[in-house]
């Protein structure tokens, strides 16, 4: 499991309002804004979600630590990774951000003050496009998901640094904190993949399937609880660069081994890919600066 990139988004409704003020004024108290050192030779490196705010147990301070603007804008205007076009920089250059939450604020209202942030310290400009493109339809395949509903549906995402795994029950591996953690592991038959997630809605589900699927996954399951599950399936490794020192070859010990995204999906946790085409606002970033204002 060492070499394995650990996924993890909030998606919320995005409200409009908050203490009298309008969404242009919606801002955090205060903002550090600084980029990420370049990680030593020997450095553990961990790319995960922005922690504490409302709902953690720190509704006061929200921590990012090396997240890139492409990161921040999914989470800022709830949209999926496949659906922002932008500089390439903003997928590679990193940032360490802490920010006061105003008391009170819920989770959209945050989701708002990181719009104001990236204009305001990153000179952000983007539009909204329609766009018809190729996506897939998540649904509840034979009306009957297999989806387990997670036991602590308030658990907090995976804190940076900490060990993302521990020994469940019968041995088998679990997240310490909700999200998603995903392995690949070459294999004679081809690689196979393993994500393992802990308290997900769907809608992230379908966020996670369209980052593997290089297409927009469109939720429309209906479900509306968190879930655990494993999924296994055999992954396509074209463009994908693999981690230095990965191992050459391994033992196939998929539950499912062969099983495409599509099939593994509908076999293992009862949900349905349809291909289809879609009209989707598309955000484009028009322009944005590398360095951030002054703190």
């Amino acid at each position: 499991m060492r070499n394995a990139l650990w996924i993890a988004a909030t998606l919320v409704p995005m409200s409009m309002s908050a203490f009298g003020q309008t969404p242009d004024s919606l801002t955090f108290e205060v903002a550090s804004v600084k980029r990420t050192p370049p990680p030593g030779p020997n450095d553990r490196v961990f790319y995960g979600p922005p922690l504490g705010g409302p709902g953690t147990r720190d509704p006061g301070q929200v921590t990012w630590a090396s997240a890139t603007l492409r990161n921040i804008l999914t989470t800022a205007y709830d949209v999926q990774t496949l659906l922002i076009t932008a500089p390439d920089w903003l997928l590679t250059e990193r940032y360490d951000i802490i920010a006061k939450v105003p008391a009170g604020a819920t989770r959209a209202q945050v989701n708002v003050m990181w719009q104001n942030l990236l204009k305001e310290r990153f000179s952000l400009v983007l539009h909204r496009e329609p766009k018809e493109l190729p996506v897939y339809e998540l649904t509840v395949a034979k009306s009957v998901s297999k989806l387990k509903e997670t036991d602590d549906p308030n658990i907090e995402p995976l804190a940076l640094g900490a060990r993302p795994l521990r020994a469940g029950p019968g041995g088998a591996l679990a997240l310490n904190g909700s999200g998603a953690f995903f392995s690949i592991l070459p294999t004679a038959n081809g690689a196979t993949a393993r994500m393992l997630a802990r308290a997900l809605p769907s809608s992230e589900i379908a966020s996670r399937l369209a980052n593997l699927l290089r297409r927009p996954v469109i939720d429309k399951t209906g479900l509306t609880g968190k879930y655990d599950f494993t999924l296994e399936f055999t992954l396509d490794t074209t463009g994908i660069a693999l981690p230095p020192g990965f191992p050459a070859a391994a033992d196939n010990n998929a539950s499912d081994p062969g099983s495409d995204i599509a099939s593994a999906v509908e076999k293992q946790l009862g949900l349905k890919l349809t291909s289809a085409k879609g009209m989707i606002d598309v955000i484009v970033v028009d322009s944005a600066e590398k360095v951030p204002t002054e703190n």
